[in-house]
């Protein structure tokens, strides 16, 4: 069974600090470029970082560039998401996907998991 499972996010003050785990099981998360998205309520999804399987590459959307941070793990087949200075406009749901494309061409989604930054 090939899936991605989400874990790790919360209730958190703003300033505060959060780290996600995107787990693996069935495959090796290594071969593929995984993303991280998100989607607040009544709002489309966006992505948020992603990290390329060619050379370990990295890059993060605008909004949380300076401030989050995506690495891998290969040894326990996890990609990780380290969000620090945590803002109240990053409250949603956080999923991972295993490309970086544009969320829209993308009709299935796990769980994923709830961040929400409020004082």
């Amino acid at each position: 069974q090939v899936q991605l499972v989400e874990s790790g996010g919360g209730l958190v003050q703003p300033g505060g600090s959060l780290r996600l785990s995107c787990a693996a099981s069935g495959f090796t998360l290594d071969l593929y470029d995984i993303g991280w998205f998100r989607q607040a309520p009544g709002k489309e999804r966006e992505i948020i970082s992603c990290i390329k399987s060619s050379d370990g590459s990295t890059y993060s959307a605008d909004s949380v560039k300076g401030r989050f941070t995506i690495s891998r793990d290969s040894a326990k087949n996890t990609v990780y998401l380290q969000m620090n200075n945590l803002k109240p406009e990053d409250t949603a749901l956080y999923n991972c996907a295993t490309d970086c494309d544009d969320p829209k061409t993308k009709p299935n989604w796990g769980q994923g998991t709830q961040v929400t930054v409020s004082s």
